[in-house]
């Protein structure tokens, strides 16, 4: 219902810039909020920063990324981008754009969305 695509991923030097850049499409008036998650092999998921949709507000970091990452939403909301600043190499990961999504069908449901996932590597 929703599809997500990730572009942006890929291969930069630490202490370099990346830009994630994620596009909803589909029943995109659903999403509430949008976000990029990471997971590390042998490591939990984890989210790295979301933002509200419909508003661009509340953008939350996880701790190690505060300071180096902003999320932001463009006009048409349905695209989030997270600039990504003074990579470390415990920033390699793969990259999963992620939306949460509520409709109102009966009591209303609500469901996740995920990305493919991007690989992003940071070398030393």
């Amino acid at each position: 219902q929703v599809h997500l695509a990730e572009s942006g991923g890929g291969l930069v030097q630490a202490g370099g810039s990346l830009t994630l850049v994620c596009e909803a499409s589909g029943n995109t008036d659903s999403i509430f909020s949008m976000g990029w998650y990471r997971q590390a092999p042998g490591k939990q998921r984890e989210l790295v920063a979301s933002i509200y949709r419909d508003t661009g507000g509340n953008p939350t970091y996880a701790d190690s990324v505060k300071g180096r990452c902003t999320i932001s939403i463009d006009n048409t909301q349905n695209e989030i981008s997270l600039q990504m600043n003074s990579l470390k190499p415990e920033d390699t990961a793969v990259y999963y754009c992620h939306t949460y999504s509520f409709e109102a069908r009966g009591l209303g449901h609500d469901y996740d969305t995920w990305g493919q996932g991007t690989q992003v590597t940071v070398s030393s």
